[in-house]
């Protein structure tokens, strides 16, 4: 291998380091997304003041959004790098639920 295929080489091992990286990034993202939606979502349904809970279901509308927001990009960039069956998404990151109104 000449000095133009190993930077070649190199540079393209990067990017691929870059694409996972990425792809980690937006899954941890998505995690701490899910996660405020449900600790929010416990607090609702264990509060009994109605204030507090009209204020518990604004909180969780929030962040029910930037869950899907979170999960939408998740799966832009597995799109973006080749992937494209998200059933594994679908089954270790299931959207959070709407509330009923």
């Amino acid at each position: 291998m000449d000095a133009r295929e190993e930077a070649l080489s190199r540079t393209e091992e990067e990017i691929r380091a870059e694409k996972a990286a990425t792809l980690g990034r937006a899954g941890e993202r998505l995690e701490a997304a899910l996660a405020a939606a449900a600790e929010i979502r416990r607090a609702l349904e264990s509060a009994a003041d109605p204030s507090a809970r009209n204020r518990l279901r604004a909180d969780y509308d929030v962040a029910r959004r930037r869950a899907l927001d979170a999960r939408r990009i998740l799966i832009i960039q597995r799109e973006a790098i080749g992937l494209r069956n998200h059933r594994l998404v679908d089954q270790q990151f299931p959207e959070p639920p709407a509330l009923p109104r």
